[in-house]
């Protein structure tokens, strides 16, 4: 007798390949056109890019020449480039574990009051990138800031010798990046933590161990997959940094070089050879990280659990509780309020030399609305944020809805590739947008003008810069959609197609209204980021009319006299349209704000 399986296989013999695949695949006429599209989609927009960029920096005068990669090695102002960003990227990871670990402890293990609100406030400085609260952060820690004067007016300090507490500017970036980057590790442990299985942890304290050592022997060593996750998004982040590094005017990484060459993409290739660098470097971080965790075992006997090991606080441990993350929210929320209060000073002589502004005006703010190159560039960012979404949205939910209920070919690699601009620096794929899409490039070579002038970014970058925010927030879509189709049950589906509908309609009026929490979560996490893109922002937007909020800031930083102000009031507003969105998000939601965080 043959069992079902050989029974199967047997009859797949006698079929020919089409055949097989069509009884191995649900490949009717619309999914193959859905797979289609979407594979063209990733060609064009985000395997193409970085193949120029390969071919750029290793093909030289028609020929293989790594004579710029030698030249990374041996040109010692090249070499600091890297140590630096290097030097960054380990030590925003090493602060931000050092803030995250405890912080996602005290949150997940404790219950006292006012936890559901401490829970979102800490999630508040992923509204703001680092670069816009650089702007005040120099002014408080600045050699004539606010913290100097105070000490130079409690007489602790001569005014001859005030401190530059940024040391030349790696440590304000290194701040900056932590303050906004440790909530991103705190998810992740947070993530990590609900995995382990709170019954080994009541074993071991049943056996006398102390909470220390539970944590130290028991759950540190089966968090470490979810802590590595988050380490590697935070040292790539860090590590490939462009705007916070520009506005404090520390020069010497290889984010900020790579913009400085963006000029030249077309001449030299050393830019190309650079993106190169920090593509194999992130790669290899990630390698790293996987092997690491790969080679050990973190198995859990006990799985299905719903409940995490929390206990009421006492009071000692509450006061340690709202000690610590008291500062840390306030150490997190001290660049947006410096932001608010440079955009509150009428200018430079307001707040010289002095411990706060001695007058305030909202005459910036005006200026903002009505000023040639603010307003606009409010416009551009809503406009450019908004079809991103749109195209994050329909192509999230082709994947998601493809990995999920339909069994296709290479599912394995449409979710690799899906995900990967997740793993890729926004200079990288910015870099590779700039120069495989300008009018040399093969591409474009043959197409006809009226094509090239929407296409080209040095002529008009608004097409690149919707694409660009989609593909580099994609893998929040994608995350969001894919959990809440995995959540809905296939059988209201199989009902409303033996009720006579089709699988578009029975997608458009049973699937998509059951998963509205999760597109919404997506949709918000994508718009968002997007508001406040950086990278991409700063190499791709070349001409004012096209720059977006982040462009239009740094392009006020580089005036003299009121332009930083003038910056500091468009990055406020920058702001409020986040949080806006952030809290209307959660009413519909129905949940609390940093539930949409989690994907």
């Amino acid at each position: 007798m043959l069992n079902p399986q050989q029974e199967t296989d047997n009859s797949l013999k006698n079929l020919t390949f089409i055949d097989r695949i069509k009884r191995k695949y649900d490949l009717t006429p619309p999914i193959i056109l859905i797979l289609g599209l979407t594979t063209l989609f990733f060609i064009i927009f985000l395997i193409y890019p970085l193949l120029y960029v390969f071919k750029e920096s290793f093909w030289i005068d028609n020929r293989f020449n790594l004579a710029f990669f030698k030249l990374m090695a041996t040109d010692p102002n090249k070499r600091v480039l890297i140590v630096n960003s290097f030097k960054i990227g380990v030590m925003v990871t090493l602060l931000t574990s050092i803030f995250s670990l405890p912080l996602a402890y005290f949150l997940t293990r404790f219950r006292f009051p006012g936890r559901n609100l401490l829970r979102s406030v800490i999630l508040i400085p992923m509204i703001m990138p680092p670069f816009v609260g650089a702007l005040g952060m120099q002014q408080f820690f600045g050699k004539y800031g606010s913290i100097n004067m105070f000490l130079v007016k409690l007489g602790l300090m001569d005014m001859s010798s005030t401190i530059d507490w940024f040391e030349g500017g790696f440590w304000g970036v290194v701040l900056l990046s932590t303050l906004h980057l440790y909530p991103i590790m705190y998810l992740n442990i947070v993530a990590a933590l609900a995995n382990v299985d709170p019954s080994l942890e009541e074993a071991a304290e049943n056996l006398g161990a102390s909470r220390f050592n539970i944590f130290r022997r028991i759950t540190l060593p089966l968090m470490m997959p979810g802590y590595f996750a988050g380490a590697i998004l935070v040292f790539i982040w860090a590590f490939t940094d462009l705007g916070t590094p520009l506005i404090f005017n520390y020069n010497k990484v290889i984010a900020v070089e790579i913009f400085r060459l963006v000029t030249e993409a077309n001449l030299n290739p050393m830019g190309y050879a650079l993106v190169v660098l920090v593509i194999v470097l992130t790669a290899l971080a990630f390698y790293i990280s996987k092997r690491w965790t790969g080679t050990r075992h973190y198995e859990m006997l006990g799985r299905g659990h719903v409940t995490t090991r929390e206990t009421d606080a006492k009071w000692s441990m509450r006061c340690i509780i709202y000690l610590f993350i008291g500062g840390l929210t306030f150490m997190a929320l001290l660049p947006h309020i410096s932001v608010i209060l440079v955009s509150l000073t009428p200018g430079p002589s307001e707040w010289y030399q002095k411990v706060l502004p001695q007058s305030y005006t909202f005459e910036h703010y005006i200026e903002t609305f009505t000023h040639s190159d603010t307003l606009p560039s409010i416009l551009n960012s809503l406009k450019y944020s908004i079809f991103s979404t749109l195209i994050a949205l329909l192509v999230g939910v082709a994947i998601a809805y493809l990995l999920t209920r339909k069994r296709i070919p290479f599912q394995n690699l449409l979710d690799a590739v899906a995900m990967l601009p997740l793993a890729l620096p926004g200079v990288a794929i910015a870099f590779g947008y700039m120069g495989s899409f300008s009018d040399t490039s093969l591409l474009l070579k043959y197409l006809p003008d009226s094509i090239i002038a929407v296409i080209d970014p040095r002529k008009n970058p608004t097409f690149l810069l919707i694409i660009g925010y989609a593909v580099r927030r994609l893998p929040y879509m994608l995350r969001s959609i894919y959990a809440g189709f995995q959540q809905t049950s296939i059988s209201y589906e199989e009902a409303s197609q033996n009720m006579g509908a089709t699988p578009v309609r029975t997608l458009y009026k049973i699937t998509l209204p059951l998963v509205f929490a999760n597109i919404l979560a997506g949709a918000i996490l994508v718009f968002s980021f997007s508001m406040l893109e950086v990278s991409e922002s700063l190499i791709l937007a070349q001409q004012s009319q096209y720059y977006p909020i982040t462009k239009a800031i740094y392009s006020l930083t580089q005036r003299l006299g009121e332009g930083p102000y003038i910056a500091s009031a468009l990055g406020v507003v920058g702001m409020l349209i986040l949080i806006a969105c952030l809290l209307g998000a959660g009413r519909v939601l129905g949940g609390k704000l940093g539930e949409i965080f989690r994907i």
